[in-house]
């Protein structure tokens, strides 16, 4: 089992723990806040369901029919869980709109908000695990699984604040108020993942700043080739596919030309993890002159 996998199954726990906590939490207190936070947690518990399924199907090897790998498996997970996110806000907004039809006094506030802030701290502390472990094994799914629990966080602190308030005050229409901007907010988060996780199936082409890296370690170590050009990356889940033009003498022998590409490939493999370098090489005469100087 890979440290990607270990980690989807520790989401998969983490939520339902979390899901058991805030259920309990809305039952002593029957604000409509609180029943919003666990209504998202049921959609944390399906998308953690979503990433297991997900970065276990990309961790299987190519094969005749998928020669590339199965990398982009993760963003079909990320494009599900950005939906999934969507669909919890809708709910809390039609929860949101029926408190505020009919606003009800709270139950046991301060013992169901103690229990609802146990859940907010596992939830914050497995959400930093997972943006950290997630960028750091370039998992889309991970990372895409952190930012949904992130917004369930930042609207846990919401709904404590608002649920605070309208005992102080009184105004129990301030409940249902805080779901609905809760919502708003998980709305925007929804729409964040959908557009990084399209992004990625869509081919889009790596950050700027990983190109110039990659410019400069072809640069530093193509010695004996004439210059580089045509260079374009992409990241496919933890894998990234690099190609460029590499213009080396006419005279120079196919011998030659292999080592400094095995040189490059190397040099860009182990700054860039998981990289997959295609070189095609061509003669002087097809020289750009606007592509990456050889140092």
């Amino acid at each position: 089992m890979t440290k990607t996998v270990k980690l989807a199954w520790g989401s998969v726990a983490v939520g339902l723990i979390v899901l058991a906590i805030k259920t309990l939490a809305w039952s002593m207190t029957g604000s409509v806040a609180l029943l919003s936070d666990a209504l998202e947690s049921i959609v944390n518990v399906a998308t953690a369901v979503a990433a297991l399924l997900a970065v276990r199907w990309a961790a299987r090897p190519a094969d005749d029919d998928h020669p590339f790998g199965h990398h982009k498996a993760e963003y079909f997970s990320a494009v599900l869980e950005g939906v999934l996110i969507v669909i919890a806000a809708i709910l809390i907004l039609r929860e949101a709109y029926a408190g505020f039809l009919d606003p009800q006094p709270l139950g046991q506030v301060w013992s169901g908000l103690g229990v609802n802030l146990s859940a907010s701290v596992l939830n914050g502390v497995w959400c930093w695990v997972l943006l950290r472990q997630g960028r750091a094994l370039r998992s889309p799914a991970l990372v895409a699984d952190g930012h949904h629990l992130l917004s369930d966080v930042i609207s846990s602190v919401g709904v404590t604040l608002g649920v605070v308030a309208a005992i102080l005050t009184g105004w129990f229409w301030l409940d249902p108020a805080l779901a609905a901007i809760v919502a708003v907010n998980i709305l925007w988060s929804g729409w964040k993942v959908i557009r990084s996780s399209v992004g990625g199936l869509m081919d889009e082409s790596v950050p700027e700043s990983d190109l110039a890296v990659m410019r400069e370690l072809i640069s530093a170590n193509a010695d004996g080739a004439v210059e580089a050009h045509d260079l374009r990356a992409r990241h496919a889940g933890s894998a990234t596919f690099v190609e460029f033009h590499l213009v080396v003498p006419g005279e120079m022998t196919v011998d030659e030309a292999h080592g400094i590409c095995d040189r490059l490939e190397l040099a860009l493999q182990e700054e860039i993890h998981g990289a997959t370098v295609t070189i095609h090489v061509e003669p002087d005469h097809k020289a750009k002159h606007t592509g990456i100087v050889v140092l």
